[in-house]
């Protein structure tokens, strides 16, 4: 019952919060100059409600989030399979660490919105310069993580599965990747928010749809509130996954939650 109230408490301040961010923005659209330049809240809805029925550009909202969803899922999937696999390795052997290690510190504080010449260069402006800006941005997080958890793994839970006669197969499957699993986890809900917002950048890369494009072409026709439209459903999108993948943690991690 404690539990239950403590979230019915939390999920009423987050209700607040919004409110009062849309009532903050429409006093300040309706009673200052900013309303001179910006819509308000109202004027942004009613654009985002019409969009689900009436196409921006080729497609409603719901094409659009389809191919959204679908370049940031390819990208941060197989990022996030390579990153652990990489952040392992590299916490796992030192002649792993000694090789990747300094290439990965070179190329991690490149942000991805760098790349996208090269990309282009190399890719051409299909579907696979979008994935690739997205993995880009996903991966360094996730291999990161993956290094860190792998690191502080207690050796001597190692040291016993050793003396006990455990195959370095199962030290991997049943003490190391267990004790990396939650802060891969937290890797991971840092990649995912960072490929949702790489999407704005792949799509700057030719693309004719996808939330993105819905900015751009806001940007570029000088329609504030469908720039705004962009936005608010990156957000909402973003926070959705955000919630799913802390969803997950609690269920494949609850043997590490101190409630549990």
């Amino acid at each position: 019952m404690k539990h239950m109230n403590e979230k019915m408490e939390k999920t009423l301040y987050a209700v607040l919060a919004i409110a009062s961010f849309f009532l903050a923005w429409e006093l300040l659209t309706a009673f200052t100059p900013a309303g001179e330049t910006t819509p308000g809240p109202v004027e942004v809805l009613r654009l985002l409600f019409t969009s689900f029925f009436e196409p921006i550009g080729k497609f409603t909202i719901y094409g659009h989030l389809y191919y959204s969803i679908r370049r940031v899922l390819v990208g941060y999937v197989v990022a996030t399979v390579l990153g652990i696999i990489v952040g392992i390795a590299m916490g796992t052997s030192r002649y792993a660490e000694a090789i990747i290690k300094p290439l990965f510190e070179l190329i991690r504080p490149i942000p991805p919105i760098a790349w996208i010449p090269l990309v282009i260069l190399w890719f051409g402006v299909g579907e696979l310069p979008k994935y690739t800006i997205i993995f880009i941005g996903s991966f360094t997080n996730v291999t990161l993580n993956a290094y860190t958890g792998a690191q502080r793994v207690d050796p001597q839970l190692i040291g016993c599965a050793k003396m006990l006669g455990t195959s370095d197969r199962d030290i991997f499957l049943r003490v190391i990747l267990p004790s990396s699993l939650p802060q891969i986890f937290a890797g991971m809900q840092v990649a995912l928010s960072t490929a949702w917002m790489a999407v704005l950048a792949a799509e700057m890369i030719g693309a004719q749809e996808g939330c993105g494009w819905i900015i751009l072409r806001g940007s570029d026709t000088t329609n504030i509130p469908l720039v705004l439209v962009g936005m608010v459903v990156i957000g909402v999108v973003g926070l959705l996954l955000a919630t799913i993948m802390r969803i997950a943690e609690r269920r494949l991690c609850a043997w590490n939650r101190m409630d549990v």
